[in-house]
């Protein structure tokens, strides 16, 4: 990410948080907060790292940081993202809920709406409003 685009997330309210391992940062995942729930923006780990438990390290501690629930964007084609937010508790939602969710939430293109996915996880007690 060039740096001005990550200043602009950073001043759009995304916070990062990244992990290091021999003093070189292996993994980084943002958490940002609109309205009544949580968004996990920008998750990517060195290729080299994954399956490392980089990444369910920095999404442990997001999920810490989180008022919930917890929404997570991704390409529909990424299977390989989709697998790893569903092993650790989030669930992908209906087509129509997801194309709600990403209008309400996000600032993105309508091609980008209709080649994406939405996985939520309801971390907090039932009670809690849904998004």
């Amino acid at each position: 990410m060039p740096r001005e685009e990550l200043l602009s997330e950073m001043r759009a309210g995304v916070k990062f948080s990244c992990i290091r391992r021999d003093g070189r940062v292996v993994g980084v995942m943002g958490l940002q907060h609109v309205a009544d729930v949580a968004l996990i923006r920008h998750a990517y780990t060195l290729s080299s790292h994954q399956h490392s438990g980089a990444g369910t390290l920095l999404l442990e501690d997001l999920k810490r940081q989180a008022d919930c629930p917890l929404l997570v964007g991704t390409w529909k084609a990424a299977a390989w993202a989709v697998r790893f937010y569903e092993r650790r508790g989030f669930r992908l939602v209906s087509d129509e809920e997801k194309e709600r969710l990403l209008r309400r939430y996000w600032k993105i293109p309508e091609r980008q709406v209709a080649e994406s996915v939405v996985l939520t996880l309801q971390c907090c007690s039932s009670s809690d409003p849904q998004p």
